[in-house]
C-alpha cells in the first residue's frame, strides 16, 4: 500500500448518488460531491414519458440516472480532493435495496426499449415500491401453508419490498415486459455490471432480498403454486453465480474509465447495501452492536454469533454483512421521510416566515419548539407507519396514525410526536432481537439524522441504550471505499480494513433515567396501538387502503 493511495465509494441513495474520495492508510476523507437524479422518485406519474398517472404505492426509478451519477459526482469528487486518477486503485459501490431493474442479457434495461418506454413495469422498482403487498401476502401464506424453512429466515415474513413479491407483480400485471426480460437484477448488481462489464451477483442482496438460504432459492414447485407461469423465474431470471462481499468483481472498462475520468482496469468491488457496508465504516461489526442507518427510512443491522429466528426481522444472512458471523437485518420503511411529509405538508406558513427570520429549517424551528416541554406533555401518541411497517410487523398496507390531539394542539407538538413515535418503532425492534436471544448492547447511529441532537437523546431514553455514533458524515459511501481497499488487496478483509479506516464515537449519547421512566409510560400505549392495528384487532388501515385503490382505478376507467 502506497502513502498516497485512495479508494472511492458511491453511495446511491433515495434522490441522489454520492461519491466520495477516501485515503486507504488511514480513512481520511479527502473529496466528495453528490448528484441529483434527474427523475428523483416516480411515485405519483411516469414523468420520464409524458407523465401518465401511476396507481398507489408505486415508486420508480431510471436507470440512466444512476449512471449520470458516475459521470458527474466521481470527476466532481475527484477535482474537490485534489488528487489525481491515477492514486485510485479502487472503486465500490452501494444502493438502496431492494431496488429491482429488469434488463436484456447484456444488461439494457427494458425501459430503454423505445416500444416499452410508456410501460411502467419496464421501470427500476425503487426498495419503497409497496404496490406488490398482495403478492407478498400470497407468498407468506403459502409458505406457511407448506412449511417452508426459509421463512423463519425472514421472521415469518416476506416483505412486498423484496425481490420475489416484486417479480411476481411483474408477471402478473405486464407478462410481456416479465417474457422480455431476461434477468430481474438488484441496482446494486447492474451499476457495478456497467463498470465491469461483467454481470456478478452480491451474497447481501441474495440473502436478504432473494430468499438465497443454505444454497438455494425456494423451489420451482413453490413458485409454481403462487402462478404456473413463475415456477421457473429464479431459473430464467435470477440465478447466477454469486460473489462475496468485499470481494474482486472485475476491472474497470474503457467506457466506465471515460464516465468517472478514473484509469482503465482498476478493481471494482462486489455490490453491496448501503446499510450493510456502513458497519464496517464505523467500526461496529462486532455481535451486541446494532447500526441504525437513519435517513429517509431507518435499516437495523447487526452481527451475531449464532443462527437465531426473530420475528419481523428482514433476514439473517450467513456473512451478510461480514464474514464468519450471522448478519441481521430490520428496519423502518419511514423515518425522515415522515418528517419531511409533515413539514411539507402540515406547517403554517408563518412557521415558514419564522424559521426564515431565524435562518433555521423549518425541522430546527420545530426541534426548538419542541424539545423544552416535558415527556408527555404533547398529550399525543403516533403510529411510524406512513411508509407502511417493515419490521416487525412486515406490513405495507398499515399507515400512519397520530391520537390525542385537541384544538389546543400546536404543529411542534405533533412533530415530537413523530420523532418519538419513530424511536418506538426502533425500541420494538430492539426488544423484539433481544426476545430472541440476539441481545443488543449498543446502538451505533449513522446517516442524516445524525444533526438533530435533539432526536438523538430521544432515542438514548426511549431504548434506555447508550448511542453511539459514526465518526464520518458520509458512512454509506465510506463503507464502500472500504469494500473498494479490500477489493483492491490493500486489506486482508472488511473488518481489517473498517478498524483502520472507519471509526464511532463511544456513548455520545446516553439514557436520562427520569425520562426513561416517563417514555415507559408512553411506549406501553404506543404498543397498545401498534398491536390493536397491526396485529388484526382493527383492519381499518388495510381496509382504507382498498378503498382508495378501487377509487384510483374508478377514476382511470371513466377518464
Amino acid at each position: 500500500m502506497a502513502d498516497n493511495d485512495v479508494t472511492i465509494g458511491v453511495d446511491y441513495g433515495t434522490l441522489s448518488g454520492r461519491a466520495l474520495v477516501v485515503r486507504v492508510r488511514d480513512g481520511a476523507e479527502l473529496g466528495t460531491a453528490v448528484h441529483p437524479y434527474e427523475h428523483a422518485v416516480m411515485d405519483t406519474v411516469l414523468s420520464a414519458h409524458r407523465n401518465e398517472p401511476l396507481p398507489p404505492d408505486w415508486a420508480l426509478q431510471v436507470p440512466q440516472d444512476y449512471i449520470n451519477v458516475l459521470k458527474n459526482a466521481v470527476p466532481a469528487a475527484l477535482a474537490e480532493a485534489g488528487v489525481s486518477p491515477h492514486q485510485v486503485v479502487g472503486i465500490g459501490t452501494d444502493f438502496t435495496a431492494c431496488t429491482m431493474i429488469p434488463v436484456l442479457k447484456d444488461g439494457t434495461p427494458l425501459n430503454e426499449l423505445p416500444h416499452f418506454e410508456d410501460r411502467p413495469h419496464a421501470y427500476v422498482k425503487l426498495w419503497k415500491h409497496h404496490a406488490a403487498q398482495g403478492q407478498a401476502d400470497r407468498i407468506n401464506e403459502l409458505a406457511h401453508q407448506r412449511g417452508e424453512g426459509w421463512i423463519r429466515r425472514y421472521g415469518g415474513f416476506i416483505s412486498s419490498e423484496w425481490e420475489f413479491a416484486k417479480g411476481l407483480q411483474l408477471l402478473e400485471e405486464d407478462p410481456e415486459i416479465y417474457s422480455a426480460m431476461d434477468h430481474w437484477v438488484e441496482a446494486a448488481d447492474w451499476i457495478v455490471w456497467q463498470l465491469t462489464g461483467s454481470y456478478t451477483k452480491n451474497a447481501c442482496t441474495a440473502g436478504y432480498k432473494a430468499i438465497y438460504q443454505d444454497g438455494a432459492y425456494p423451489s420451482p414447485e413453490f413458485l409454481a403454486e403462487l402462478n404456473p407461469e413463475f415456477a421457473e423465474f429464479v431459473q430464467d431470471k435470477v440465478d447466477y453465480p454469486i460473489a462475496p462481499l468485499g470481494g474482486h468483481a472485475g476491472s474497470l472498462t474503457p467506457e466506465a474509465a471515460q464516465w468517472t475520468g478514473l484509469s482503465e482496469g482498476i478493481a471494482v468491488a462486489v455490490g453491496n447495501v448501503d446499510a450493510h457496508v456502513t458497519a464496517p465504516a464505523a467500526n461496529a461489526v462486532e455481535p451486541g452492536q446494532m447500526v441504525a442507518i437513519m435517513g429517509t427510512s431507518t435499516c437495523h443491522v447487526m452481527n451475531g454469533e449464532r443462527l437465531s429466528e426473530v420475528p419481523g426481522m428482514c433476514g439473517v444472512v450467513d456473512g451478510g454483512i461480514t464474514e464468519g458471523l450471522w448478519g441481521y437485518e430490520a428496519g423502518q420503511s419511514g423515518v425522515g421521510d415522515i418528517f419531511a411529509w409533515y413539514v411539507e405538508n402540515q406547517v403554517p406558513h408563518d412557521y415558514d416566515l419564522e424559521a426564515q427570520n431565524a435562518q433555521l429549517s423549518l425541522h430546527e424551528l420545530l426541534t426548538l419548539k419542541s424539545q423544552e416541554q416535558p415527556v408527555g406533555g404533547h398529550g399525543l401518541i403516533a403510529l411510524d407507519w406512513h411508509s407502511g411497517n417493515r419490521s416487525v410487523l412486515v406490513d405495507h398496507e398499515l399507515s400512519g396514525l397520530v391520537v390525542g390531539q385537541t384544538l389546543a394542539t400546536t404543529p411542534e407538538d405533533i412533530y415530537r410526536a413523530l420523532l418519538e413515535a419513530t424511536a418506538f418503532g426502533t425500541r420494538t425492534i430492539i426488544e423484539a432481537f433481544n426476545d430472541s436471544g440476539v441481545p443488543v448492547r449498543e446502538l451505533v447511529v449513522a446517516g442524516g439524522l445524525l444533526k438533530n441532537t435533539f432526536l438523538m437523546q430521544t432515542y438514548a431514553d426511549i431504548t434506555n441504550l447508550p448511542i453511539s455514533t459514526i465518526t464520518s458524515g458520509q458512512g454509506p459511501a465510506l463503507g464502500s471505499a472500504i469494500h473498494a481497499a479490500v477489493a483492491a488487496g490493500l486489506y486482508d478483509d472488511v473488518r481489517a480494513a473498517g478498524e483502520v479506516m472507519g471509526g464511532r464515537t463511544s456513548d455520545a449519547y446516553t439514557p436520562d433515567p427520569d425520562r426513561v421512566e416517563q417514555y415507559n409510560a408512553l411506549y406501553a400505549e404506543y404498543k397498545r396501538l401498534h398491536d390493536y392495528f397491526g396485529r388484526g384487532g382493527n383492519d381499518i388501515m388495510r381496509r382504507l387502503k382498498a378503498i382508495r385503490r378501487r377509487a384510483h382505478i374508478q377514476e382511470a376507467h371513466t377518464s
